[in-house]
C-alpha cells in the first residue's frame, strides 16, 4: 500500500476518533447533591399532644388487660406503659407495669378518665392509688403544667442548596391591592447566590418567575422541584420601598468529567464516593500496557500486567515485579 493512502487512511481514523471522542465522555456534577426531603406546607411540631390538657403526669397509659393469653379480660385500673425520665410520675416512684387505681379518690379504668383529669386546671399535687404486683401504695404527684407557649416554634423554612437562605411567611400589603403572601429572607448561608443579585436579609420575595407565592415553603418546593442547579430564575422582591425583578443564577456545583471511553485505547473512571479513579491505557483484556487506579489515599500502577506499584498516601507499600 503506498505511503500517502497508508497516511490518509491513519488520518481519517484519527479524525474518526477525533468525531467519537465528544460522545464518549460523561460529565457529572464537581460536587455530591444531597438529597432533600420537602416539608410540608402545614406542620404540627407537637405530635400527639392533646390541645386542651393542661397538666402532664409524664405518663403513658394503657387498659389494664390481664396477662393471661387463655383468659384475656379487662381488670380495674389503667396500667402504665411509660414513664417520662424526670416527669412528675418518675419522681414520686411510678415504674412502668403499675396500675392505677385512682387519683384523688375518683377511679382510673379507663386512660380517657386520666386525660379528663388533665384537663383540669393546675392543682398541686394529686393522691395516686397503686397497685404493683400485690402491693398496693399511695403515691403523690405534683402535676406539671403545661405552658401553651412551650415547645418547638417554627423559626423558618430553609433552602439549602439553591439559594442557600433560609425564608419565612409573611403576609404584606403593597399600596392599595390585597394582602399578598411572600417569603421574608430571614438567613443567607455561606456561598448563597442571593447577595450577588443584590437581594438581602429582610428582602420579601413575592414570586418566583412571575409566578406569586403561596407561602415561605411554596417558593423552597418550587426551587428544588422544577429548577436545576446553575439555572437562571427571576424573583420579585419587595424591599419595603419598590417591587423590582431580581434574575437570580441559582448555585452551581460545576461539572467534572466522570468517564471516558475510546474503547481498548483509552479508558478513565472517576468517582466522588467513595473517592476513586481508574485509568487504563490500550487495555488488550487479558493486560493493559498502563493501568492507574485510586482508592481513597491507595494508588496502584500497572504496566504490562508484570511491574505492579502499590502505595498509600505517598507511602511505598508493594513493588512486584
Amino acid at each position: 500500500m503506498p505511503v500517502n493512502i497508508r497516511s490518509r487512511l491513519g488520518l481519517i481514523v484519527l479524525s474518526l476518533m477525533a468525531i467519537q471522542l465528544p460522545a464518549c465522555v460523561s460529565y457529572e456534577p464537581a460536587i455530591l447533591i444531597p438529597a432533600i426531603a420537602l416539608s410540608a406546607e402545614e406542620i404540627r411540631l407537637s405530635e400527639g399532644l392533646e390541645s386542651d390538657i393542661q397538666l402532664d403526669f409524664g405518663l403513658e397509659l394503657g387498659i389494664n388487660e390481664s396477662d393471661s393469653l387463655l383468659n384475656v379480660e379487662v381488670l380495674p385500673g389503667v396500667r402504665v406503659r411509660n414513664v417520662a425520665a424526670n416527669g412528675a410520675a418518675h419522681s414520686a416512684g411510678i415504674q412502668v407495669g403499675d396500675i392505677i387505681l385512682s387519683i384523688n379518690s375518683l377511679e382510673t379504668n379507663h386512660p380517657d378518665t386520666v386525660l379528663a383529669i388533665q384537663q383540669r386546671s393546675a392543682e398541686a399535687s394529686y393522691e395516686f392509688q397503686i397497685q404493683r404486683n400485690t402491693l398496693v401504695f399511695a403515691a403523690s404527684v405534683i402535676a406539671r403544667s403545661i405552658n401553651e407557649n412551650a415547645g418547638p416554634i417554627e423559626l423558618f423554612r430553609i433552602d439549602p442548596i439553591a439559594t442557600r437562605a433560609g425564608y419565612r411567611t409573611e403576609l404584606v400589603t403593597i399600596g392599595i391591592e390585597q394582602e399578598l403572601a411572600a417569603a421574608r429572607v430571614v438567613e443567607l448561608f455561606p456561598n448563597s447566590p442571593l447577595p450577588q443579585a443584590q437581594i438581602e436579609q429582610n428582602d420579601l420575595i413575592l414570586a418566583l418567575n412571575g409566578v406569586y407565592l403561596n407561602s415561605a415553603q411554596d417558593l423552597v418546593t418550587r426551587l428544588v422541584r422544577d429548577h436545576e442547579l446553575g439555572e437562571e430564575v427571576i424573583l420579585t422582591i419587595y424591599d419595603g420601598n419598590d417591587v423590582i425583578e431580581q434574575s437570580v443564577r441559582l448555585w452551581d456545583p460545576g461539572r467534572r468529567v466522570s468517564r471516558i471511553n475510546l474503547g481498548p485505547l483509552l479508558q478513565y473512571e472517576s468517582v466522588l464516593n467513595p473517592a476513586s479513579e481508574s485509568f487504563s491505557l490500550l487495555d488488550l483484556w487479558l493486560f493493559a500496557v498502563y493501568s492507574y487506579s485510586r482508592m481513597e489515599g491507595e494508588r496502584s500502577h500497572s504496566i504490562l500486567g508484570l511491574f505492579n506499584i502499590t502505595s498509600d498516601y505517598g507511602e511505598l507499600t508493594e513493588l512486584n515485579e
